[in-house]
């Protein structure tokens, strides 16, 4: 070694000294030569099965056969004494260099000189970058502004950000090439650091090499990745148009219907682009690297250590669905909630309750409980409407049917075909438990909480005109006074009758 640079390897011993032992003389050798002050000139002989290299007339070291490694170490030593010269040459010259301050003083100059061109370069890519970015900013606002007549004004914002992100990502980039440039040229105005710089140059252009001869082999594996999506998305959207004809009532399938059909597209699209990501892995460019396995095993643990619930709630989602016990639009009870269905998804079913109200309810949690419909019994947008009351047994039960009767039939909304009717639910200790039961019509309220709020109020305003107590004790002894609302106090005030009376 001289000057941090390999001038040569030798591997064998020579006269009884170690491989190891011949480097250290050559070493002395060199240094004592280069000590006397010489031009540095190298030059070598062939001396029988060996090579001598001397410097400046005083030889250093001896290259032999045996130093030379391959099957045919007679023909390495023929080629190996060219380049060591070489290398030795190099190496005499730079150890001059170290010792003459004319030579330090001009690579002084010039590595100033090329640090203040390079600043000047970066200052300039950096202000170029801000001009190019608020040049972008304008005419991306331009396309936001006059959208409706451009095809990029609906994805302004997205074009935004993607050329903010190519233009920084350009500016940073050639940032990292000159400063790059500028530290190998530097370190190439010194004979201590030029080997260094000559490193640095190797690692460059090896990197760049390697990264265009990869891209090079990536093309064939990227188009063919490319042609299985294409076909993966012709599949899907045949897929989706048919199933989308049968979800809109267009199209019928024994097996389908347009309950059906949305999941079942829903379901199929991402089979279809999981079978393409499957047949395209393999030709995706770093798929057989560790890394790219490492990280796929890594995503996989992950999806089936934290998707355990998820994956439960889709599955009783898509039970849902197939089961058809919910569709948009009808009036349901599930456990203590009721309401318009409004959304059936995987992962929740939504319910718009009469109150205002949106309640999002998980599918397993609906899968756990009875579903009450309201709605599948009857047709042409009807739904059902049921009001239990409890009355004591003093109340002849005729009489209470006819009562619930009246108050369904003075109910706006209320159908009288078919008619009404009233079950007795329950023969409890104390009362009887009476259901009215009625079909509500188009012209029924909008709201299902809103009709059986007035269903209620006929009700009460019956049960009153006809002397008879809704109440429900556990039963001690009949009360002084009956526990009816007379009917001149039926608008106590602040209440006020509808017509203004």
């Amino acid at each position: 070694m001289l000057n941090r640079r390999r001038v040569v390897t030798l591997r064998a011993p020579l006269l009884g000294d170690s491989p190891a032992e011949r480097a250290a003389l050559a070493e002395r050798a060199i240094e004592a030569a280069l000590a006397q002050g010489g031009p540095g000139r190298v030059t070598f002989s062939r001396a029988g099965d060996a090579v001598r290299f001397e410097l400046d007339g005083a030889t250093v070291f001896f290259l032999v056969v045996d130093d030379m490694p391959g099957p045919r170490p007679a023909l390495a030593l023929d080629a190996a004494a060219g380049e060591v010269q070489r290398r030795l040459g190099i190496a005499a010259r730079e150890a001059r260099e170290l010792t003459d301050p004319r030579r330090i003083a001009i690579g002084l100059a010039t590595a100033a000189a090329a640090t203040l061109v390079a600043l000047l370069l970066v200052r300039g890519l950096l202000a170029l970058r801000r001009r190019t970015l608020v040049a972008l900013e304008r005419r991306v606002e331009g396309w936001r502004q006059h959208g409706h007549g451009r095809p990029l004004g609906g994805y302004a914002e997205h074009a935004r950000m993607a050329l903010q992100l190519l233009v920084n990502g350009s500016a940073w980039g050639l940032a990292a090439l000159l400063l790059d440039a500028w530290l190998t040229f530097v370190l190439h105005q010194f004979a201590y650091t030029r080997p260094w710089g000559e490193r640095s140059t190797a690692w460059l252009l090896g990197v760049l090499e390697q990264f265009a001869l990869a891209i090079a082999s990536a093309v064939p594996g990227l188009v063919t990745a490319v042609l299985i999506f294409v076909i993966a998305r012709l599949v899907a959207r045949a897929n989706a148009l048919l199933l989308l004809r049968i979800e809109r009532g267009e199209a019928r399938l024994g097996w389908l219907d347009a309950d059906t059909a949305g999941p079942t597209r829903r379901i199929s699209s991402v089979v279809i682009w999981l079978f393409a990501l499957a047949m395209a892995y393999p030709y995706l460019p770093g798929a057989n690297s560790e890394a790219f396995k490492g990280l796929s095993v890594l995503a996989g643990v992950m999806l089936s250590l934290g998707a355990s619930s998820v994956v439960g709630q889709a599955l009783a989602g898509l039970s849902l669905m197939y089961a058809r016990c919910l569709r948009v639009g009808e009036y349901v009870r599930i456990g203590d909630t009721e309401g318009t269905v409004v959304a059936v998804g995987v992962l929740a079913t939504k319910l718009h309750t009469g109150t205002g109200e949106e309640v999002s309810l998980p599918s397993a949690t609906i899968a756990g409980q009875p579903v009450h419909n309201l709605s599948r019994l009857v047709n042409g947008g009807r739904y059902m409407l049921q009001a239990p009351v409890t009355i004591g047994y003093a109340t002849p039960w005729r009489q209470v049917h006819a009562m619930l009767l009246e108050a369904a039939r003075r109910t706006p909304g209320v159908l009288a075909a078919p008619a009404p009717y009233v079950l007795q639910t329950a023969l409890s200790d104390f009362y009887v438990e009476y259901r009215l039961c009625a079909q509500a019509g188009t012209l029924a309220p909008r709201s299902r909480a809103e009709t059986m709020n007035h269903l209620h109020g006929h009700i009460q305003d019956v049960f009153n005109e006809h002397g008879v107590q809704i109440m429900s004790p556990h039963y001690l002894a009949d009360p002084p006074q009956p526990q009816v609302v007379a009917r001149e106090d039926w608008y106590a005030p602040p209440a006020a009758r509808a017509d203004g009376g």
